[in-house]
């Protein structure tokens, strides 16, 4: 099964449970990565993140329960896994503008929103340049912060971490304890197998001795995709991340190994034009996953 097959399979999951209590996890497995370069992958191809399609879709049928069926509003509710009325006409009306107690008025107006599809999709001609790369495992030390949620839920934290970084003085700690040979700064988006939450750590490759204010994480030996941002403001570095996701991946007969992202600054903060991004890859045919 390619990755746009494993797309469309999530896409029927989706729907077969739309009743239940969808699990993002459960539904990562079915593409074969985890949680969160499916909601990355997601989010980048479908321009909304994974939870309010969900929501879209659950709203949509919503409509027609009212609308055809002799239900309750609250009967409505609990099949949609909203335990409170209040809940579900919030999550109503963020979709539809209306609360549910309205559709059945004549010339209620309402949205339907179809299940996606997948599909191969040719688009522009400027290249993207990489390289693929297999590298042994390093340590790299850093700060951290937790991330949850969709994938637009993280700019925030991250946005924090680097102001406060700044200000106490962690990134040129980070910058003295640098190997020689290192590009530069490391963003490391690491994700976690047993739920759906993510660690972003700023740090550097070193072999140096470290005090407890920093943590160490080993970056386990992968294939990286290794893409060239050189020169590039951090817009189109942002454009660009976009495009490796949604028109490289599908295309390169290459799939998400289950382990970090990693984005090489040259300079010291976000505001610094990206050099490189890294992004593990396996070929499809590989029957396990790797481990971090």
């Amino acid at each position: 099964m390619d990755w746009i097959e494993k797309m469309n399979a999530s896409i029927t999951y989706i729907e077969q449970h739309i009743t239940d209590t969808l699990n993002t996890e459960d539904i990562a497995k079915i593409v074969g990565c985890s949680t969160y370069h499916f909601q990355r992958m997601f989010a980048y191809m479908t321009g909304i993140p994974l939870s309010e399609y969900i929501r879209r879709r659950r709203m949509s049928l919503a409509v027609t329960d009212l609308k055809s069926n002799d239900m309750k509003i609250i009967d409505v509710a609990l099949k949609y896994g909203y335990n409170s009325p209040t809940a579900f006409n919030r999550a109503f009306q963020s979709v539809h503008g209306i609360a549910p107690s309205l559709v059945k008025l004549d010339g209620a107006s309402v949205k339907s929103y179809s299940p996606l599809s997948f599909h191969m999709v040719v688009k522009g001609v400027e290249s993207l340049d990489f390289r693929i790369e297999t590298k042994e495992a390093f340590r790299v030390v850093g700060i951290s912060v937790p991330l949850y949620g969709d994938f637009e839920g993280m700019v925030e934290p991250v946005k924090q971490i680097w102001e406060n970084a700044k200000v106490n003085g962690t990134i040129q700690k980070l910058k003295r304890l640098m190997r020689k040979e290192s590009l530069g700064l490391l963003e490391v988006m690491i994700p976690d197998e047993n739920t759906e939450s993510w660690r972003y750590l700023i740090s550097v490759a070193t072999d140096a001795p470290t005090k407890k204010s920093l943590e160490e994480y080993i970056v386990g030996a992968y294939t990286w995709a290794i893409f060239s941002y050189e020169g590039k403001t951090i817009e189109e570095t942002q454009d660009l991340g976009n495009r490796v996701i949604s028109e490289w991946l599908p295309t390169s007969g290459y799939e998400y190994d289950n382990g970090p992202d990693i984005s090489v600054h040259t300079k010291e903060d976000t505001e610094g034009a990206i050099l490189e991004y890294w992004v593990p890859i396996k070929n499809p045919s590989e029957s396990e996953d790797k481990i971090l």
